[in-house]
């Protein structure tokens, strides 16, 4: 048995729904954020240093050669030939429609590029972008919408510096909805302030809204920010390997079985990451995960449908 008998997995659905092996390939366009450029304030996130996201953050080449530096990588890897191009950095629905749409035909120019994969935020969404990523739907490209939660609760998202509320991302949602695009909402568990009960009332939350695909991260401290300087002053502690596991498949077992995960663990650089020093070490936690679910015996969807009383 293998993590995709026990788990919807994005490489399990692409093979499903598109008839090959498809891999993301990670692409920084440049863009910035409102929440580092004072449209919504400055510094962004509390945790946010996006190099530890983004493998081309500190240099941006075009983006054929960013595509082709990363099917290199995955084909030696994998063998895979097709692949969706993820626009990962900062936030890349920040700019004017025509700047969006020149990246995005860049990217949808490479020939065994069969989809996008957006990363944005649940404010900076306007109906433009959505209806342009719906053309490219139609056209039969593979679009994903991926919106950057981590919390439903506001005063997690205040705490951390998001700027923005629960109340965004449901606006978002809808929107995308209304054009029938997919949505793949990202939780980070181990936020300041929050238990397992934050993150299982989050999940409840974000299924009654509606969504195609999740991604789970552990929340790790990072140079160079003030979640940082928090860690440093002893006001903020991380999860542990063994919580993270554990809320994980917990969150697994109440998510209907339909629903794709496209990660279920998020990785730092080393020469970036300060806490925790397990989240260098992907495969060993993906590995951790599937060793509970078999211990658990259990699966995807086990509990969706048993009735969970969400926090206040």
């Amino acid at each position: 048995m293998a993590l995709p008998d026990y788990i919807n997995t994005f490489g399990q659905h692409t093979r499903l729904t598109l008839g090959t092996r498809v891999h993301k390939l990670a692409i920084n366009a440049a863009f910035t954020c409102p929440n580092r450029d004072g449209q919504k304030g400055y510094g962004g996130c509390s945790f946010c240093n996006n190099a530890s996201f983004s493998p081309n953050e500190r240099q941006s080449p075009p983006i054929y050669q960013q595509i082709d530096a990363g099917r290199r990588v995955i084909r030696k890897r994998t063998g895979a030939n097709r692949y969706i191009a993820y626009f990962q950095a900062y936030t890349n629905t920040y700019a004017d429609i025509d700047t969006l749409r020149a990246l995005y035909d860049q990217a949808l120019s490479e020939p065994d590029v069969v989809g996008l994969s957006i990363g944005t935020r649940p404010d900076c969404l306007p109906e433009p972008v959505v209806a342009l990523l719906a053309e490219y739907q139609a056209e039969g490209h593979d679009i994903w919408l991926e919106l950057g939660l981590q919390s439903s609760f506001d005063a997690t998202l205040e705490r951390v510096n998001r700027g923005h509320d629960f109340a965004d991302y449901c606006t978002a949602v809808d929107l995308a909805h209304d054009y029938q695009l997919k949505v793949c909402t990202h939780l980070m568990l181990g936020l300041p302030g929050e238990t397992a009960a934050h993150a299982m009332t989050t999940l409840q939350r974000v299924l009654n809204r509606g969504v195609e695909g999740l991604k789970l991260h552990p929340l790790h401290v990072v140079k160079n920010t003030l979640l940082a300087f928090q860690w440093r002053k002893g006001e903020y502690q991380a999860i542990t390997q063994s919580e993270y596991i554990q809320m994980v498949c917990d969150l697994i077992e109440h998510t209907p079985d339909e629903i794709v995960f496209h990660r279920l663990t998020g990785t730092a650089s080393a020469d970036l990451l300060l806490d925790p020093a397990w989240c260098e070490k992907k495969w060993d936690v993906l590995n951790a995960i599937e060793d509970e679910m078999k211990r658990r015996n259990t699966w995807q969807g086990i509990y969706a449908k048993e009735a969970y009383t969400c926090l206040n």
